[in-house]
């Protein structure tokens, strides 16, 4: 355990007779800081989100992507769609390989704790397969920035239970897996993954706003 760690735990009380201080220092001792494939998990979680909003972005402005697809809004989007899922299973892969090489913690290695991570890998496979199932290809994969507009906003299942059923579906995925696994290093690339979700919807939902109202005003000066 590093010193900053080693201090933060020092100002942890205890706190109706139970020991947060030692809980801290079980949890933070078990995670292996210097693990390579922990340190790669992390970087893929930040860099993908990062990098498909940049290039969705260039898209919009200069259709870079649509034109190297022979001028083919729809083969582009494709063309996004398979470097984003790539790159998606390059970082689940590094965060599978951190949780097998990362210390247990036998605090999570219960009956209860499992269950609890059963639970949460389903409901977050269930939230993001029927987020893919109701948006499609270019429904989930950034067509708008393409151009590939839905003619009505998704309100059935899961978007009557989430507004961002995909990202928090795959959060929970990490938890679940992270609870399966035992190993608490995965509480630190949950907590990465729903932080790096929490900054892109910063940027993504007022510019997909952005994109429709430009789409409502393009329709209004047709009929006029």
């Amino acid at each position: 355990m590093n010193q900053t760690a080693e201090k933060i735990i020092e100002t942890i009380p205890v706190t109706g007779g139970v020991d947060f201080k030692r809980i801290a220092s079980e949890l933070v001792g078990s995670i292996d800081f210097h693990d390579c494939y922990f340190q790669k998990s992390l970087l893929f979680i930040v860099f993908n989100p990062v990098f498909w909003n940049i290039v969705a972005r260039l898209e919009y402005s200069t259709h870079f992507l649509t034109k190297l697809a022979g001028g083919n809004a729809k083969r582009g989007c494709y063309l996004l769609a398979i470097i984003i899922f790539t790159l998606g299973i390059g970082r689940d892969l590094m965060f599978e390989k951190a949780l097998r090489l990362q210390p247990s913690l036998p605090l999570f290695q219960n009956l209860y704790v499992k269950m609890l991570g059963y639970v949460f890998t389903a409901i977050g496979q269930v939230f993001v397969l029927t987020s893919m199932y109701q948006l499609g290809v270019t429904g989930t994969y950034l067509g708008d920035y393409f151009g590939i507009l839905m003619d009505h906003r998704v309100t059935s299942f899961p978007f009557n239970v989430s507004n961002n059923p995909m990202y928090q579906g795959s959060t929970l995925t990490f938890l679940g897996y992270t609870l399966l696994f035992a190993k608490p290093a995965g509480l630190i690339v949950t907590a990465m993954v729903h932080l790096m979700y929490k900054i892109a919807l910063r940027f993504e939902e007022p510019f997909t706003a952005k994109i429709y109202a430009q789409k409502q005003l393009d329709e209004r000066r047709k009929h006029k």
